[in-house]
């Protein structure tokens, strides 16, 4: 473990974790005081560096873009006191610093930490509820909720509707920005519809500030919005709920197709519909079969992706399967008998091991009867007969294909 202790504040490295405490310095800003520890993971942390100075040095995190909701709002434009990744280094712990430098550079070496943009926050923003007041309002926000309250120096245009309160769905972003110089500063809540022409001090959906102590705590708030709204690189992330308490669908990949094995994937695919196909495939109703079929294309059961397939059928789990048309007049594949079945005992245990041709629909019967053999064994032949009745129960044979194909048995006892 490395660890610095500074009257500016703490910073601690166990090999997974930076923990940085702020310190009771009165010369540590009221931001970092307001935000109190922080727990930074190593995948967060782009890199780290220690700037020896002639009075005191500075240590600095590097955080990957992206993975801290309060870099992602202020932008950089932090003053450096309010930064809560720099601590002040008196020159005496210059050797500490550059050991704890040097313990989480190795770290990120060992376990190979890209320096890139994350698609999520790794960091969980300012703790909830949290409420300040600032320039010419009150903003608070309680996770779902953000509340907005005027004081006496505000705009009486902007103070006319009262107090606003906008729900977490209907924000689609949010901007920070403090003042310099004569220009004056805002948090702005960008609404759908809203226009964001309007000046701050008019806009009843921003707080606009005038550089006074508490304008950086503004972006805490600020910050704590960002932390649930959709992250700007994440192709995944959970939306947030609209104004009329839904959520909107995630975007999902179509399913794929196994390869060449006729197998449907449908864990992220979308379910096909009831009676649809796309190119090159034949819809098939629930529940039913099909006999040898006049297209080579595959057939998809409903609630099932869609995937090329060769030779015979194959289920993909409970509820959904894949099976494979056969051309009409084409030899059947090794081991069946022109039907595709799902859920029931295979055609190749009816037809033993010999293979037949697949035959149109009219002739399933004797499709079904099985070829003849060298000689009669009666005990084969009662085994055939007990296949075809399993058959007929599953509903692969109908009582007059049964029927004929158990005949065609009894004749050879």
């Amino acid at each position: 473990m490395a660890e610095i202790l500074q009257k500016d504040g703490t910073w601690t490295f166990d090999g997974e974790t930076v923990r940085i405490v702020p310190g009771n310095d009165k010369g540590v800003s009221l931001l970092r005081r307001t935000l109190g520890e922080i727990a930074v993971p190593l995948g967060a942390l782009a890199g780290i560096s220690f700037e020896p100075g002639r009075r005191s040095g500075r240590l600095r995190l590097r955080l990957r873009d992206g993975a801290d909701p309060l870099l992602a709002i202020t932008g950089g434009r932090l003053d450096g006191g309010s930064d809560p990744y720099r601590l002040t280094v008196e020159n005496s712990r210059a050797g500490v610093a550059e050991y704890l430098v040097d313990e989480v550079r190795n770290a990120l070496l060992l376990d190979q930490v890209p320096a890139g943009p994350t698609d999520r926050y790794l960091l969980p923003g300012p703790a909830l509820p949290i409420t300040v007041g600032a320039g010419d309002g009150t903003v608070g926000f309680d996770g779902e909720r953000i509340r907005l309250e005027w004081n006496w120096k505000t705009e009486s245009a902007k103070a006319s509707g009262g107090p606003r309160t906008l729900a977490l769905g209907d924000v689609e972003a949010v901007e920070w920005l403090p003042s310099a110089g004569l220009e004056n500063g805002y948090l702005r809540f960008l609404v759908t519809r809203a226009p964001a022409s309007t000046p701050p001090k008019y806009d009843p959906n921003a707080v606009e500030l005038w550089g006074f102590k508490k304008d950086p705590l503004v972006a805490l708030v600020g910050a704590a919005v960002v932390a649930r709204l959709p992250h700007p690189y994440g192709t995944g992330s959970t939306p947030v709920t609209g104004a009329d308490g839904t959520r909107p669908g995630l975007g999902t990949a179509p399913g794929t197709a196994g390869g060449t094995t006729g197998h449907a994937t449908a864990a992220t695919g979308a379910a096909a519909v009831p009676g649809t196909a796309t190119a090159g495939t034949r819809a098939a109703a629930p529940g039913t079969r099909r006999p040898g079929d006049g297209t080579a294309g595959p057939h998809t059961l409903a609630g099932t992706g869609t995937g090329t397939g060769t030779g015979m059928g194959a289920s993909t789990g409970a509820g959904s399967a894949t099976v494979a048309g056969q051309q009409a007049g084409a030899p059947a594949a090794s081991g069946t008998t022109g039907y595709e079945t799902t859920g029931a005992p295979s055609a190749e245990a009816l037809a033993g091991a010999k293979t037949s041709p697949a035959k149109p629909p009219a002739d399933s019967a004797a499709a079904a009867t099985p070829a003849p053999t060298g000689g009669d064994d009666p005990d084969a032949l009662l085994r055939r007969l007990r296949e075809l009745g399993e058959l007929h129960q599953a509903g692969i044979l109908t009582a007059e294909e049964f029927s004929a194909a158990k005949q065609a048995v009894l004749r050879r006892l």
